[in-house]
């Protein structure tokens, strides 16, 4: 269901919110080049003919960190992309504000996930007609080889900071990030998910903005953690070649699926910026096939389908954990 605001009171709520993304962007920034411990990021302030622009900040080469990015941006234009009114109709023929904080971490050491985080704002108004705005984010994790440990813990947090809005939120978005970060091609999620959600507004502006906040403000809780006991963790030639080959994997879903990727794409977005989710480094093989009872193995068999991973009831997760 559609919900307005006030056209007077627009201005206002899209400033507030631009100035916690940016803040959310130096925070995010500044926390992953501590934990990196070498690498800074190098910022690229960029304008959009159509309307508007952002702050592209990349970092490359650290101690930890291969390659990622934490983006901020403010776009605006006369009419929706084809990618927006396909997924809702009622906003053709709108012009658009929108705004939000996009990042990809992608660390050189496999033993560390991928990670991947996005909070947004949108605005569609049409003249004589009150505007209609929605929240949307999230954060997901690609691990691998991933540790049980470091997937509950970050299913944990992301529990953690739905309880407040509602015992159904986790439920809900864990299912939602399962469900939209999905090779259908490759019959696969791409990770072990965490949170997503879209079109919400349905709490009213002040607590769907607190719940995004929520979510942004969680990202570095969840991840750095895991960074912080895999870091030290050796590997083998054949497990960074594992790695580049699963980070093709990513590379398939921003390119076929990703609608945030489509939407940049179709309001004529700055390329470079859209497509720094992409890893540095990957690679493809025909056809391949991890040996049985490998870690490899492990990670198609189990950890790439959905899973209850905050369950209270004997499963044999640990037990299938415990036997590689």
């Amino acid at each position: 269901m559609a919900k307005y605001l006030e056209v007077n009171m627009q201005s206002k709520l899209l400033e507030q919110v631009k100035a916690y993304f940016m803040a959310l962007q130096d925070t995010i920034s500044q926390g992953l080049e501590a934990a990196d411990g070498k690498a800074k990021f190098i910022e690229d302030n960029w304008q959009r003919s159509e309307g508007g622009g952002g702050r592209t900040r990349v970092i490359t080469n650290g101690n930890i960190i291969e390659q990622g990015g934490v983006n901020y941006s403010h776009v605006f234009g006369a009419s929706m992309p084809a990618s927006a009114t396909a997924h809702r109709p009622e906003l053709a023929g709108r012009s658009f504000h929108a705004c939000g904080v996009s990042l990809v971490i992608h660390p050189k050491n496999p033993h560390i996930p991928t990670s991947h985080a996005n909070v947004r704002f949108f605005i569609a108004e049409k003249e004589g007609e009150q505007p209609i705005w929605w929240f949307g984010g999230g954060f997901d994790l690609t691990p691998f080889y991933p540790v049980l440990d470091d997937v509950v813990h970050w299913h944990q947090v992301a529990h953690d900071l739905c309880a407040p809005f509602g015992d159904e939120l986790y439920p809900k978005y864990k299912t939602w990030c399962d469900e939209y970060f999905y090779l259908k091609h490759r019959d696969e999620t791409r990770g072990v998910g965490g949170l997503f959600f879209d079109d919400l507004n349905e709490l009213g502006f002040e607590q769907s903005f607190a719940f995004t906040q929520a979510v942004g403000n969680g990202f570095l809780e969840a991840y750095l953690p895991i960074i912080e006991r895999r870091k030290k963790d050796e590997y083998t030639a054949q497990q960074r070649d594992f790695q580049l080959y699963r980070r093709g994997r990513y590379v398939e879903f921003n390119l076929v699926w990703d609608r945030g990727t489509l939407f940049g794409l179709q309001t004529g977005g700055r390329t470079e910026s859209i497509l720094m989710s992409m890893p540095p480094l990957a690679r493809w093989e025909y056809n391949y096939t991890p040996n049985a009872e490998s870690a490899e193995a492990k990670l198609y068999q189990y950890y790439l389908r959905p899973q209850q991973w905050l369950s209270t009831q004997p499963n044999d997760l640990i037990a299938r954990e415990c036997q590689l």
